[in-house]
């Protein structure tokens, strides 16, 4: 028998639709890679819940600390990204002929992904 969530926590649950391998995805990012996966939507969120409490349990048990749940990590905003030097340059080209910074226009690109 499946144990019951019984741990409150605040991590990230996705529950999403793939529609390539025609399933429901659960994934729980701050703590492992991979996933369930399933085709009831709701059965998906209750083994994620499960893997999520076995993951938590298994670090209490190994003495591993957890990492803190995105909801409670604080952003600055700024990230460096590298690239190569002439990417760089063409992403500057782009962002003058748009009359913007780069900053702005690397921004509204991110937004659109």
């Amino acid at each position: 028998m499946k144990k019951k969530n019984t741990t409150p926590h605040r991590y990230s649950l996705m529950v999403e639709w793939s529609g390539k391998d025609r399933v429901w995805i659960g994934r729980c990012p701050e703590l492992f890679h991979g996933g369930v996966h399933g085709g009831d939507h709701l059965k998906v969120y209750a083994e994620l819940l499960q893997a999520v409490d076995e993951q938590i349990e298994l670090a209490r048990q190994d003495r591993r600390p957890l990492p803190d749940p995105l909801a409670d990590r604080k952003f600055s905003g700024k990230f460096v990204l590298r690239t190569s030097p002439q990417l760089h340059r063409d992403l500057t080209l782009r962002a003058l002929k748009d009359g913007e910074s780069l900053n702005n226009f690397v921004v509204k690109k991110l937004q659109s992904a």
